[in-house]
């Protein structure tokens, strides 16, 4: 819909998926006095017990998908690995908002590169790979190591395969199911950091500081704000952050993951990815920022003003993955921690069962928005 439906309190927000993000996204829209509406596949969703409904049916379950519809004001999504058509089915009936166009171009990592290639934006080194013997021509022209990744449907290290000198290529094709690849050159990265941002209803673009992100095991271990790094490289991610959003005409949080590279000539910034979503490097703004990446992207969504996007001080966040889960009462002990659990019953290796952030006692400014605002 090309709509621009905006709404007021009382209206009801519909969410496709049901997980942590879901959660968090209608517990932020419960203060602001709106309602949500879950449509998810899963019975024991975290998101399931915080929403006012829910809808648990197939994500591509028409019948389910227009009564869903029909009973929200407006729809996004928490989670990028919904159909596409579906989101696009949806948005015949309600607005569904970022774009199911947006979706589309994330749900595929060849056509998210050239999309930012496109802008000018630089990337790493990529190339297509439908078969095995296109990814004897990628390696010859890209080089080891590189990074083979299915083009759709992969995320925390999943779907990936590491090409190393000697590896056996038809081998780490056939490791991947054979679906269509993009193979992308291995980059010697000083550190990945990650701009989260907001765009209104009326092209209000709005972006907090820049997050320092490590990882273990291919999963978002903790994220540090301020990232460290110098003003200059901050205004740069930021702007690309922006540039990438306008192109998209979009409207909501999202998130760019990006490398920080050194060269002969200084210190670059290659987009790794686009996240169409809030996201978990985003996760310290609950407690660390005046406004919320989740209260943010309700505000967008809805057609409401952005919040501040200030952040309080220096912050950090840590996941909780598996076991970790039972440090909840340590974390609770620790000055300045605010913990945040998702409500899921059972912890596994790999799975998100929480954060906490811990807010540090030093001044920090840290705001940026659109105008250089920093009061705001």
């Amino acid at each position: 819909m090309t709509t621009e439906t905006r709404l007021a309190p009382g209206a009801r927000i519909g969410i496709v998926g049901g997980g942590q993000l879901g959660r968090m996204l209608a517990l932020a829209a419960a203060r602001l006095g709106l309602s949500c509406h879950v449509y998810t596949d899963r019975q024991d969703d975290p998101a399931i017990e915080i929403a006012a409904a829910a809808t648990v049916a197939r994500y591509d379950d028409q019948e389910a998908l227009a009564r869903f519809a029909q009973a929200v004001d407006v729809i996004t999504y928490e989670f990028e690995n919904i159909p596409a058509q579906s989101a696009e089915f949806l948005d015949a009936i309600k607005p569904v908002r970022p774009s199911p166009a947006v979706l589309a171009l994330t749900q595929d990592r060849l056509v998210e590169k050239n999309f930012v290639a496109s802008l000018g934006i630089e990337v790493a080194p990529f190339a297509q790979v439908d078969d095995a013997g296109a990814l004897a021509r990628a390696v010859a022209q890209i080089g080891r190591p590189s990074i083979l990744k299915t083009r759709r449907f992969g995320y925390d290290g999943k779907g990936q395969a590491l090409i190393r000198e000697g590896s056996d290529l038809a081998v780490a094709f056939r490791s991947l199911g054979g679906p269509p690849c993009i193979l992308e050159g291995f980059v010697p990265f000083l550190s990945e950091v990650s701009v989260v941002a907001a765009r209104g209803l009326d092209g209000d673009f709005v972006a907090w500081d820049v997050g320092l992100n490590t990882h273990e095991h291919h999963i978002l271990a903790t994220t540090t704000v301020p990232a460290g790094i110098d003003a200059d490289l901050r205004a740069r991610a930021r702007d690309k952050a922006k540039r990438i959003a306008e192109a998209l005409d979009y409207v909501g949080v999202l998130a760019v993951e990006m490398f920080l590279v050194s060269t002969p000539t200084g210190k670059r910034l290659l987009v790794n990815e686009i996240a169409p979503r809030v996201h978990n490097s985003g996760h310290w703004t609950l407690d660390g920022s005046v406004t919320s990446q989740f209260e943010q992207h309700v505000r967008a969504i809805c057609g409401f003003p952005l919040g501040v996007a200030r952040a309080h001080g220096p912050v950090e966040m840590i996941n909780l993955i598996g076991d970790d889960i039972l440090r909840w009462r340590e974390f609770l002990g620790v000055p300045g921690a605010c913990l945040h659990l998702y409500g899921k019953s059972e912890a596994r290796p790999g799975r998100k069962m929480g954060h906490v952030t811990i807010m540090k006692n030093a001044e920090f400014g840290g705001a940026e928005r659109d105008e250089d605002d920093l009061t705001r």
